[in-house]
């Protein structure tokens, strides 16, 4: 009687590379093959944009920057600020965006507020790669439904919260 052995094929585990590089994180702003320095106008930029998309927001900035806003607007071939209303400070891997508001009325702020905080986040992080550590909302502001007769003679009225098609950062209304 003759006995076969059943041999399993050993497969060769592989060896540890040494002095290989890591790749980079997604997003990583240092990499082996060079840095991105990412300038406070860019992120302004981005976090404005991304503040107006939100529904309920009227405009951002105080009231010297909305006065100002509103004479730039009057001016033929001038448009608003993408970053008025919009400070913030960026460092190497973090930024904080602070961001003044005027809210359409009947808006909760405080929903309002979470949009607006997940919106700016999301669009900041995913542009530069930033951690977004704060965004800081103060509501200067409530647009009553009869300002805009006092508005109707200035323009399109860019910036506004009307228009807005990402409802998916739509803050409910207070009934």
């Amino acid at each position: 009687m003759s006995t076969t052995a059943s041999t399993t094929p050993t497969i060769p585990s592989p060896s540890p590379r040494t002095g290989s590089p890591t790749p980079p994180a997604p997003g990583a702003l240092a990499t082996g093959q060079g840095n991105t320095h990412i300038a406070d106008t860019v992120v302004s930029k981005i976090a404005g944009v991304a503040a107006r998309e939100v529904t309920g927001i009227h405009r951002l900035g105080g009231g010297a920057a909305r006065a100002l806003g509103s004479l730039r607007e009057r001016i033929p071939g001038a448009s608003t600020s993408a970053s008025q209303g919009v400070s913030v400070e960026v460092g190497e891997k973090q930024a904080a965006v602070d961001i003044d508001v005027v809210v359409e009325y009947g808006v909760a702020i405080s929903d309002l507020a979470s949009a607006v905080r997940r919106n700016v986040t999301a669009a900041v992080q995913g542009m530069t790669g930033l951690e977004v550590v704060e965004v800081n909302l103060t509501v200067n502001d409530v647009h009553l439904p009869s300002d805009d007769a006092d508005d109707s003679g200035s323009g399109s009225g860019s910036g506004s919260g009307s228009g807005n098609t990402d409802r998916s950062f739509a803050a409910p209304r207070v009934r």
